[in-house]
């Protein structure tokens, strides 16, 4: 169905892909793998004509195809469903499909009902039920993402990308869209699959086409590779543990952080927890169950019918998030790109955001070569790979992004640190240096609260679980109960420790 060959891309003189090749054929998931900047993205801008090779060529069922914009691209046969959705939020998903493009009747008119009955016949072969007559912004995530597959294939789409489908999907709907999947597979369709959880390589793909450093190195089937062979072609070099080495528990630890109280909604359950030093408490439970909400409540950045908290023994009581700062506490937002950087920004500014009174010089001015070398030496600290502390955060990868953050924080002294979701959308190489300074920071005296979805990340980063239901914790976890069935059990089925 699809062959890219030679393909080269280079800008001014850094060249980002060096002669790649990749085929994919009829009726297949092809994963395409590789670690955040191996020229997965760029392969892909080039596949649907947002960008253009330096040199290669593109064969589509043999035929030669040079793409000068998406719309071409799409004449071709080409679907692309993004990571972040392209969708508009204020209109029902027959208008976002059908953007643009509206079918019309014989006076010019709109012809809704005839898009309306497109719109139910693609979803009724897609095989899900979703209601097509709300605003986007009213559907779950999950909803949004079968809109946007529906949207790809209203196109005629014969080749399907989808990037990144299941970063912000719970282990259900997972299975739905790899269900999707598979009757799209049966119906001949071409799909390439990108994902970092490589579980789902194994579940979901028939082969495999891997990069590195924009170069080429391996295709191969599923059924030819384990999980430690994926990961050393990825990345290039073993990685012996995923994990970082669980520390041994201090039961004398000092409390840094206890909320004694927190309750969502009037009538709501009301929750308790306590972080000592050393240690990372895992929050656990399915997507809209209050983990995120929770420590919004508790910075003062979210709505709460009550919060009561004590930081080091001292009772207290956050009006926003620059207060919880000001008393050492920060957040590493699950949105990096919208709540966690400013990407038009350099590196050097990002982490010195929120820090500018530590390189005042006199009263008005900044000392910017105190402030380059201490950007240097927390980029240093924690390892980004980057041209300079002057490189606009929107060229770094997701991984390097996230380590930007990391190090705004370390060098803001921080004693307490919130991780939602820490490593969505990152490749297994930048997880492991991540989950390492993780383990870093907790061995200075230091705390962490990680927001997880990855169970496998839950239960090997965690000394501690709180699992969380229907906006409470209705259970904390130690030692060996941290394990997913434990988990699961308690996050579909657990009811509150105690209700006020």
């Amino acid at each position: 169905m699809l062959e890219l060959k030679s393909i080269r891309k280079s800008f001014g003189k850094i060249e980002v892909l060096s002669g790649v090749d990749l085929d994919v054929r009829s009726g297949e998931v092809h994963a395409l793998l590789g670690e955040n900047g191996a020229g997965k993205s760029t392969l892909m801008k080039i596949l649907c004509g947002s960008l253009q090779p330096t040199s290669g060529t593109i064969l589509i069922e043999g035929q030669a195809h040079e793409f000068a914009s998406y719309d071409q691209a799409i004449a071709a046969g080409i679907g692309i469903v993004f990571q972040e959705f392209s969708l508009i939020p204020d209109l029902n998903a027959v208008e976002n499909m059908f953007l643009a493009r509206e079918l019309r009747n014989r006076l010019g008119l709109l012809d809704k009902g005839a898009m309306r009955r497109r719109a139910a016949e693609i979803m009724q072969r897609l095989g899900v039920s979703i209601r097509t007559d709300v605003p986007i912004h009213r559907l779950s995530v999950a909803e949004q993402q079968f809109v946007e597959i529906a949207k790809a294939l209203s196109l005629d789409a014969r080749i399907l990308i989808l990037d990144e489908p299941t970063a912000t999907l719970t282990p259900t709907e997972v299975e739905h869209l790899f269900k999707v999947m598979r009757e799209l597979r049966r119906q001949g369709v071409a799909i390439i699959f990108i994902s970092h959880h490589l579980e789902e390589i194994f579940q979901i793909c028939d082969r495999i086409t891997v990069l590195r450093d924009g170069e080429f190195i391996a295709s191969c089937a599923v059924s030819e590779v384990d999980n430690d062979r994926l990961v050393e072609m990825m990345v290039g070099r073993r990685i012996d543990q995923a994990f970082p080495h669980k520390p041994a528990s201090e039961p004398a630890a000092p409390v840094l952080l206890e909320v004694e109280q927190v309750q969502l909604k009037r009538n709501g359950p009301v929750s308790h927890f306590q972080v000592q030093a050393g240690e990372i408490l895992g929050f656990a439970g399915l997507v809209g169950s209050g983990r995120t909400e929770t420590v919004l409540a508790m910075l003062g950045a979210g709505p709460s019918a009550r919060c009561k908290l004590k930081l080091n023994g001292v009772s207290q009581r956050f009006s926003g998030p620059d207060d919880a700062l000001y008393h050492g506490i920060g957040l590493l937002p699950e949105s990096r790109k919208e709540q966690g950087l400013i990407t038009t920004f350099s590196i050097l500014h990002n982490i010195s955001l929120n820090n500018y009174v530590k390189y005042r010089r006199g009263h008005w001015f900044i000392d910017r070569k105190k402030e380059l070398a201490s950007t240097t030496t927390a980029m240093e600290q924690v390892g980004v790979k980057s041209q300079g502390p002057l490189a606009r955060v929107d060229t770094l990868s997701g991984g390097n992004q996230q380590k930007v953050v990391i190090a705004r924080w370390l060098n803001h002294q921080m004693k307490v640190l919130v991780f939602d979701e820490p490593t969505r959308g990152i490749d297994v190489g930048a997880k492991a240096e991540i989950y390492a300074l993780m383990r870093q920071f907790t061995a200075q005296g230091n705390a962490i609260i990680m927001i997880s979805s990855e169970l496998p990340e839950v239960i090997g980063m965690s000394d501690r679980v709180c699992v969380f239901r229907q906006g409470g914790i209705v259970a904390t976890l130690a030692t060996d109960q941290i394990n997913s069935e434990e988990i699961m059990t308690h996050a579909t089925t657990g009811s509150s420790e105690y209700v006020e």
